[in-house]
C-alpha cells in the first residue's frame, strides 16, 4: 500500500488521517501534517446509507424500428418540373438553395437529372415551387416469354412481344 500524500511505500501500519478536510490513508511521517483518526465510527447518516440494498434490474429497451410502408415515388419528369418551377419564380440556383437548406450544386444536379431526390428533398421542392413531384408508386406490368422461354430471348420476341401490346417498333435515325 502506498501513502496518498507523498507516494512512498507504508511499511508498517497505515494511519487514517484528516489533511485538509479530507480523509486519506497515510505514512507515519504525513500523518503528522494533519488530525489522526483513531477509530472511525460512521455517522448515523453512512449508518441509513450502508442498509442492505434490493439489486435493482434493468430491463433493455428494444430499439423502436418505425415500419414504413412507401406508397410514393419521385415523378419521372422530376427534373423539367423542377426546373421549370425554379424559372417560372425566376430564381437562381442559389437563392432556391438557401430557401429550402440545399447546396445549389445539388440541385443543379437534380435539373441535370444527374441525381433523384430523396422523398424529404422532394417534399422541400414540393413545398416551396408549388409542384408535385411524389406520385403513387405505378404497379409494373410484367409481360410472359413465349412458351420456349428456355432458349434467349431473340430480338424477334422483343418485336413479338411489342405487337401483341399494339405498339409500333421504334426506328432509330440514320446520321
Amino acid at each position: 500500500m502506498r501513502c496518498e500524500v507523498c507516494g512512498h511505500k507504508i511499511h508498517t501500519e497505515p494511519v487514517r488521517a484528516i489533511i485538509e478536510g479530507a480523509k486519506l490513508t497515510v505514512c507515519v511521517e504525513c500523518s503528522k501534517h494533519g488530525k489522526v483518526i483513531m477509530h472511525e465510527e460512521p455517522s448515523p447518516a453512512q449508518k441509513a446509507l450502508k442498509k442492505p440494498q434490493t439489486p435493482i434490474t434493468v430491463t433493455q429497451k428494444k430499439p423502436f424500428v418505425a415500419k414504413v410502408e412507401i406508397t410514393q415515388e419521385v415523378a419521372q419528369d422530376y427534373a423539367i418540373k423542377i426546373k421549370s418551377a425554379r424559372e417560372k419564380l425566376s430564381l437562381t440556383h442559389e437563392e432556391l438553395g438557401k430557401k429550402i437548406n440545399e447546396k445549389a450544386s445539388v440541385l443543379r444536379n437534380l435539373e441535370a437529372g444527374k441525381m433523384a431526390p430523396n422523398n424529404q428533398l422532394a417534399s422541400k421542392l414540393e413545398h416551396m415551387l408549388k409542384i408535385k413531384l411524389l406520385v403513387p408508386i405505378s404497379e409494373e406490368k410484367v409481360t410472359t416469354l413465349p412458351k420456349s422461354a428456355n432458349r434467349e430471348l431473340t430480338l424477334g420476341d422483343l418485336i413479338e412481344i411489342n405487337s401483341k401490346r399494339g405498339e409500333a417498333p421504334k426506328e432509330r435515325k440514320q446520321s
